[in-house]
């Protein structure tokens, strides 16, 4: 504990002062002498004057004059509480790759599907976002405890070229500062009191996690683990999902949307081949990767090779609840002390020494 004004603790100094008024006062008190009609007289008065109910009165009006002083030097107190005001991003990869079909319809509406599940299964104080990325990232929908808004949202992603692992990343950091002013944008780590060298275990853990799937490897935007060092350095752990199966052979089918393109590069690997026209996505996830950045922000990585076993991932997310280390001002609690020492003292006094 510390005090925002300590110089005033240099009042303390008036305690000692206030014991020497006292035994002073007692001193002064048995010069007096007192006759008495009848020895008897005196020795049931004295009875009832033990030590303790003399001076216990005395005693806890010092302790109430103590605590005053230490309510007016402003203590302050660094305590660790459970923080539920949580914020989820949920950062979903939609390159071309997730329009493969190994898993039925096609990975993107199998991943809309869970993350909608995952957004119903409602905690309370916890809040998400939604952030789309392929070539580039955007959130599309700010941090909210509205389940319609964001199963719309889900519900309307589409898919584009390349992915840009980092860049999601980094934009769920700047859509989690947007919400919490303790937590510095990215770029800017000397705002959150770290460089971006930092381990989890060097700053304290925020509330605040990201949930990153993907099916495939960055291959644009800012390297992924240089993002993720960002992320470490604010306390902002990262789960990683590696998300589509092993030697996909399948074809492509989005829709409209999809079959328009002739030419795109997806973060599952393509391969396109001439003689046949057909397109051919095998799965390339950067598992390394992905499991680095889980390790440096103190996440976790998960495997899903089917529509259950993203679903499964998505609900067995370990709580969002952590416990978060607060700075507040605590001279109210001394104040209240003092005010039950100060009342106590009146009541003992005037039980034990009435004034008529």
């Amino acid at each position: 504990m510390t005090f925002l004004w300590s110089p005033l603790l240099v009042s303390l100094l008036i305690l000692p002062l206030a014991v020497a008024a006292y035994l002073l006062a007692l001193r002064r008190r048995r010069r007096f002498a007192v006759r008495y009609s009848s020895l008897s007289l005196l020795r049931e008065a004295a009875s009832h004057q033990t030590w303790w109910r003399r001076h216990l009165p005395f005693v806890l009006f010092l302790l109430a004059l103590a605590s005053l002083i230490l309510a007016l030097a402003r203590p302050v107190a660094t305590v660790v509480v459970p923080s539920n005001k949580a914020t989820v991003i949920l950062a979903m990869d939609v390159s071309r790759s997730m329009c493969a079909t190994d898993i039925a319809p096609n990975r993107l509406e199998a991943a809309k599907d869970a993350a909608q599940a995952f957004v119903q299964n409602r905690t309370s104080g916890r809040q998400i976002g939604i952030v789309a990325f392929a070539g580039f990232a955007e959130l599309i929908q700010p941090p909210t405890t509205d389940t319609q808004v964001l199963t719309e949202a889900i519900e309307n992603l589409t898919t584009a070229r390349r992915t840009a692992i980092g860049s999601a990343i980094l934009r769920s950091i700047d859509a989690i500062a947007e919400v919490d002013n303790r937590i510095a944008p990215s770029g800017n780590t000397a705002a959150s009191g770290g460089t971006s060298d930092l381990a989890p275990a060097d700053v304290p853990l925020s509330p605040h996690i990201i949930v990153l799937l993907t099916d495939g490897a960055s291959n644009a935007g800012p390297p992924p683990l240089t993002a993720a060092a960002q992320a470490a350095a604010r306390g902002i752990r990262i789960y990683t999902i590696g998300y589509g199966t092993f030697s996909n052979t399948t074809r492509m089918d989005c829709g409209d949307d999809f079959n328009s393109d002739q030419f795109f590069f997806g973060g599952g690997g393509f391969q396109f081949e001439p003689q046949t026209g057909s397109r051919d996505f095998r799965l390339q996830i950067d598992e390394t990767t992905l499991k680095q950045i889980a390790d440096v922000t103190g996440g976790a990585y998960y495997f899903a090779s089917s529509a259950g076993e993203l679903e499964d991932v998505f609900q067995n997310l370990p709580s969002f609840v952590v416990a978060t280390r607060e700075t507040i001002e605590v001279g109210v609690f001394f104040t209240a002390f003092a005010a039950i020492m100060i009342l106590l003292a009146m009541f003992l006094s005037l039980r034990w020494h009435p004034l008529g």
